[in-house]
């Protein structure tokens, strides 16, 4: 087996047989689940026994404000001062004024609370008062609410996603959002950690000096990569176990609903393809049918190989760096004036991600995010997601490869100087030196 070789087993066995790897990789598809479910259930059983708040209301509109489950109110015939020092010595929830309000022009609305009020709280009131305002513009101009009723229409968009060869697939806007976030998030979570569980290992070894030792028999270049690979292929066996896990519970669960590919096929088929054509009886609502089918479509070996593409590109460039970084410095505390250069592309095509590419993944922005091997570990992995033609993910990962041979042969010339260098207080200004030396 060769040098190289070597080092990748050693990293690859001295992590894989950690007991804290297996609890991890075991643990985690089972944990977020029950966090969910946990967090549901709490959020159900909270609102089912939540108390009536009070709040007085100190209405000069003459409103109706009708008690319900969260709120019970309280009309005072009293002044604004009166009824604020009644509220400051009483234990209601909150004191709503409506001042004599022009519906065509209404303002002045307050909500006094004694502590900050929530975005939903401020919504709840505001809503309730512009159901009155409206309910009396109708009045005035003589609409019936059953009149407004029958002006309104529901449509439920049904989106069809065509492909280069002329075939037709469900297509869902809230899967692609879900889709894009969950490959966007793991790449990040996934490049973030084990980079810097790289950079960790080569301090740890310097410190202990084990790195002199290593080093006499292999050159500091081969050690180098074969800690990269090594953690990578780490990496890789993680998440190709979360994948069978996560297939096997998805499956656990279509079997409980009774659910297979050919009943919502067959279900689908039933559903109408013109305004005039009736439903033939389901037992699923239409809208989740054309979910589950376009959960059904979704091409997860087409996902799962961009990401593991996009992972290991994304991992190499950013893990060499963080091999480097660790090679310079002689402890933790050392590394962190050098770590935010090497992670704030990747924090920007995250934060990038979420501002441009979810919104409009065929904007410019998202275009050059995407591209740029930086930030496209993140960014293409989202716009894949909502479709991306061919040519633009072919340049992303030829760019992805140039960028992490660069960046490999960057990290390979701080690191051949740096992992022998003990008690030296490193700059910027050293890194480029070494990056000059030749050999």
């Amino acid at each position: 087996m060769s040098k190289i070789g070597l080092v990748i087993r050693r990293e690859f066995e001295s992590r894989v047989k950690k007991k804290s790897f297996l609890l991890v990789t075991i643990l985690v598809p089972l944990i977020f689940p029950a966090v969910i479910g946990i967090m549901v259930y709490f959020a159900m059983e909270e609102e089912k026994s939540a108390e009536q708040k009070q709040v007085y209301v100190v209405d000069e509109s003459g409103f109706d404000f009708e008690n319900d489950r969260k709120y019970a109110f309280d009309k005072m015939n009293m002044s604004l001062d009166e009824a604020k020092v009644m509220f400051s010595e009483s234990d209601a929830y909150a004191l709503l004024y409506v001042p004599k309000m022009d519906i065509e022009n209404p303002d002045g609305l307050t909500l006094y609370m004694k502590n900050n009020p929530s975005l939903d709280v401020s919504s709840f009131f505001e809503n309730i008062v512009e159901s009155q305002i409206r309910d009396r513009k109708l009045k005035a101009s003589g609409i019936t609410e059953e009149q407004l009723d029958k002006l309104k229409t529901n449509i439920s968009l049904r989106a069809i996603n065509m492909t280069d060869s002329g075939e037709e697939k469900e297509s869902s806007a809230g899967i692609a959002f879900g889709l894009a976030y969950a490959f966007s998030f793991l790449v990040y979570l996934f490049v973030l950690i084990y980079g810097s569980q790289i950079m960790q290992g080569v301090i740890e070894e310097k410190s202990n000096k084990i790195v002199e030792i290593v080093v006499s028999s292999i050159k500091p270049f081969q050690l180098m990569i074969g800690k990269v690979i090594g953690v990578a292929a780490v990496g890789i066996v993680q998440f190709a176990i979360w994948v069978v896990l996560i297939g096997v519970l998805s499956s656990v669960v279509f079997s409980v609903f009774n659910l297979t590919p050919e009943d919502i096929q067959a279900a689908q088929n039933t559903m109408p393809s013109s305004p005039n054509q009736e439903l033939v009886s389901s037992s699923m609502n239409p809208e989740m049918l054309q979910t589950m089918q376009a959960v059904y479509d979704i091409p997860y070996g087409y996902y799962i190989s961009i990401f593991i593409f996009f992972f290991i590109s994304g991992y190499l460039l950013y893990g060499a760096l963080f091999a480097a970084v660790g090679s310079a410095v002689d402890n933790i505390s050392d590394a962190q004036q050098f770590t935010l250069p090497v992670t704030m592309p990747m924090i920007i095509g995250f934060l990038g991600t979420f501002m441009f590419v979810m919104r409009e993944p065929d904007g410019n922005v998202s275009f050059w995010l995407s591209i740029i091997p930086f930030t496209s570990p993140v960014a293409m992995m989202a716009r894949v997601a909502f479709g991306v033609p061919t040519w633009e993910l072919i340049l992303s990962m030829a760019l992805m490869i140039a960028g992490f041979v660069f960046t490999i042969w960057l990290a390979g010339r701080i690191y051949r100087i740096g992992i022998l260098m003990h008690g030296t207080k490193v700059s910027y200004k050293t890194l480029f030196k070494w990056i000059k030396t030749s050999n």
